[in-house]
């Protein structure tokens, strides 16, 4: 019976919360940078003990965790990041377009990011290359905003044909996160017309007050990218035109490439 209850698959739903918890145990280590015992885990987690133990086993078994001293919690070890390097080291895209990413962070001054659609509805940075200013945006690659206020989104939304944006932008929720967001389809249309005129489009405090960005999109190997340059609005702004006109250069020299 014990065999026959060991070969039997496990349903796909199992699974998925499977997988969900060893990312939410990664993300947790990450953020609180420290060992953490399985119960503290769990506490965190807001799991039962039992829930993480068979877990944390198996990810120290496989060398991604380390248990610290008896008794003390777990960490995870270098194979994570060693793996996470190889897997950046081979990224197809963004091995395309790291040197220009570079050149654009080293030209302004500012943080360059690409991000791509994400499930239709939001978007995803991929790469992040932070400026070098004690004051500068931050982001991190897997971070997800919202389409309408986000200079990266507006790009994607931009180079899209109209049927599809109308769809896309139909299914958004919006909601202000200040008072310059664009809150309605109408209102994010005449930006994108604007937007096409500028050369750039654009985000100044619309997601977070104080911060700004320019985007423009990129077509790599049949899908729509796009790269922004952000940073805080009293630099950006200013300097508006000269950027665009760089950006505008690098993603079409990325194109032909």
């Amino acid at each position: 019976m014990s065999e026959r209850q060991d070969s039997t698959p496990k349903p796909a739903s199992m699974n998925v919360k499977t997988a969900l918890r060893v990312i939410e145990i990664i993300e947790t280590f990450a953020r609180e940078r420290r060992a953490l015992s399985l119960s503290e885990l769990a506490r965190l987690l807001a799991v039962p003990a039992s829930s993480c133990h068979a877990l944390i086993r198996t990810l120290t078994s496989l060398g991604y965790l380390y248990e610290t001293a008896r008794r003390q919690g777990y960490y995870p070890t270098g194979r994570l990041l060693a793996m996470a390097q190889q897997i950046a080291r081979h990224d197809p895209v963004l091995d395309r377009v790291h040197d220009t990413m570079a050149e654009l962070r080293d030209a302004t001054g500012e943080t360059v990011v690409i991000g791509k659609l994400h499930e239709g509805a939001a978007v995803v940075y991929l790469d992040v290359l932070e400026s070098p200013h004690a004051i500068r945006y931050i982001a991190t690659a897997g971070e997800r905003r919202e389409l309408y206020a986000n200079s990266i989104g507006k790009a994607l939304l931009g180079a899209m044909e109209d049927a599809e944006r109308g769809a896309v932008l139909a299914q958004v929720a919006f909601q202000p996160f200040t008072a310059r967001t664009l809150t309605t389809p109408a209102m994010v249309e005449a930006d994108l017309q604007a937007a096409r005129t500028r050369g750039a489009y654009v985000n100044l405090s619309e997601s977070m007050p104080d911060v700004g960005a320019l985007a423009w999109p990129v077509r790599l190997s049949g899908e729509s990218y796009a790269i922004s340059i952000a940073g805080p609005v009293y630099r950006i702004e200013p300097h508006l035109e000269r950027y665009a006109a760089i950006l505008r250069a690098a993603c079409a020299s990325l194109e032909k490439t």
